[in-house]
C-alpha cells in the first residue's frame, strides 16, 4: 500500500447575492482512496428571503450528509494533516463555515498546491491540472474529479508512486 500520499480536498459551493455555502466536498486519504459527500446545508446559511431553487434545496436536504457527520469524518480522516487545495476557491472560508456550524475546530491545515509543488507557479499548476481534467474527461464541477486531478498531478510530479501492474483495487 502506498505511503505518504499527500492529502487533497476540493469543495463545491453555491453562491449568489444572498447566499454562500458549501454543497459538496471530496478529500483523499493517505492510501490514495477518496471520499466525497453532498453537504446538507445548515439552516443558518439559508435566510428566509434568499434566492435558491426549491428543487436544489430539496436535493441538498435529502441527499446531503449532516454537518456533524461530515465534521466527524474529516476529524477521523485528516487529523493534524496538511491538506492541499487547488487554491482557486475560497476553501478556507468554506471549511470554516462547516466547522463553525458544529462548533468544532478544523482538524487540519489547508495549503495551496504550490506549497506542495514549489517548482511551478500557481498559473502553471492550474493549467496543468485543467489539462489533466480535459484529458481524463473529468467534469470540473464535481469535487471528486478535482481531487482526482490533484492526485494525478502529484503523481506526474513524482510525489506519488504509480501502482504496481498487478495492483487490482481502487487505490493508487
Amino acid at each position: 500500500m502506498p505511503q505518504g500520499i499527500p492529502h487533497f480536498l476540493d469543495i463545491e459551493y453555491f453562491q449568489n447575492d444572498d447566499l454562500f455555502f458549501p454543497t459538496a466536498i471530496a478529500w483523499s486519504l493517505a492510501d490514495g482512496r477518496m471520499k466525497t459527500v453532498v453537504i446538507e446545508p445548515d439552516e443558518s446559511w439559508l435566510p428566509q428571503d434568499a434566492e435558491l431553487a426549491e428543487d436544489e434545496l430539496r436535493y441538498l436536504r435529502e441527499q446531503g450528509v449532516p454537518l456533524i457527520e461530515l465534521a466527524r469524518a474529516l476529524h477521523e480522516d485528516l487529523p493534524d494533516q496538511q491538506v492541499y487545495t487547488d487554491g482557486l476557491d475560497p476553501d478556507e472560508t468554506l471549511i470554516d463555515l462547516i466547522f463553525d456550524a458544529v462548533a468544532m475546530p478544523v482538524p487540519f491545515e489547508l495549503a495551496p498546491l504550490d506549497d506542495l509543488i514549489p517548482g511551478l507557479d500557481r498559473d502553471a499548476l492550474e493549467d496543468h491540472r485543467r489539462d489533466l481534467m480535459f484529458e481524463q474527461g473529468l467534469e470540473p464541477q464535481l469535487p471528486e474529479n478535482g481531487v482526482y486531478a490533484l492526485l494525478l498531478l502529484a503523481r506526474q510530479e513524482g510525489l506519488i508512486e504509480a501502482p504496481d501492474a498487478d495492483h487490482h483495487n481502487d487505490e493508487w
